[in-house]
């Protein structure tokens, strides 16, 4: 136990914050930085692959399930090999090992978002999508208005979970010499040479703090969301009781 005090002692900066800034940005904040920018450009793709799996036209629902089924169906690692390898290929240059874990995130995680965008309208009542059209609305207007806000909301907590994922699956960068917290770990126990328990353990106890906080921010959103649902329903209870009480007196016959 002194040991992985004196380690994260002396090598503190490494696991946070990489070499930077005399180096490229590494350890935690990267590990955090590349995350948070998977999930802000993934989530527009997979709310647009959500919806093309729910769309009435096949020319959209199907690619859109093709896509899903192939990424959901293959190892995160053969991803990043393609991304790796292919990259370079289409663009004619080759790009950092940070840009192609990015980009193979991106891809991978647009497939899972767009699965729980997809739970998270078919959750909702059918009467509201319903209810949207018979007001005149399009299909799209319908979606766009009233039944994606709802999902979205309620999809909250699955997607705060989906980024826990995303946390850990990040660590594969560190084949493609991405410096993220694995990486600098790598080199802090390359330095030691004697102590790659102790070195791993710091590792694993700083994943553990990341996702457990994240987990109960999910959890909590979730209390949150169904205690709004509990009041709400509350409330249309408490406003429908006078008519019906109103439609029983008016149903009673004169004495």
């Amino acid at each position: 136990m002194f040991d992985i005090f004196t380690i994260m002692h002396d090598n503190g900066m490494l696991f946070l914050m990489g070499q930077y800034p005399n180096g490229p940005l590494g350890g935690i904040l990267c590990t955090l930085l590349i995350s948070v920018l998977a999930v802000v450009f993934a989530f527009p793709i997979g709310v647009l692959l959500g919806l093309a799996r729910l769309s009435p036209w096949r020319w959209l629902s199907w690619p859109a399930a093709c896509w899903v089924y192939l990424l959901r169906g293959i190892p995160l690692m053969m991803v990043v090999f393609w991304t790796y390898f292919c990259v370079p290929l289409l663009i004619g240059h080759n790009i950092s090992g940070f840009s192609t874990m990015l980009c193979t995130l991106v891809v991978y995680e647009s497939a899972y978002i767009a699965e729980i965008v997809r739970g998270g309208i078919q959750a909702l009542p059918q009467g509201q999508y319903e209810a949207s059209r018979a007001l005149g609305m399009g299909h799209i207007k319908a979606l766009r208005l009233v039944i994606l806000p709802q999902a979205l909301y309620n999809s909250l907590p699955s997607l705060v979970s989906q980024l826990v994922s995303i946390i850990k699956d990040s660590t594969l960068g560190y084949v493609i010499n991405v410096p993220e917290l694995t990486y600098a770990a790598n080199q802090v126990s390359n330095q030691l040479l004697t102590k790659p328990f102790e070195v791993f353990t710091i590792v694993a106890l700083s994943y553990y703090i990341i996702c457990f906080s994240l987990t109960w921010l999910a959890d909590k959103l979730e209390q949150h969301i169904a205690s709004k649902r509990r009041n709400a329903r509350s409330d249309a209870e408490t406003l429908d009781a006078p008519l019906v009480l109103t439609k029983h007196n008016l149903n009673k016959e004169p004495s």
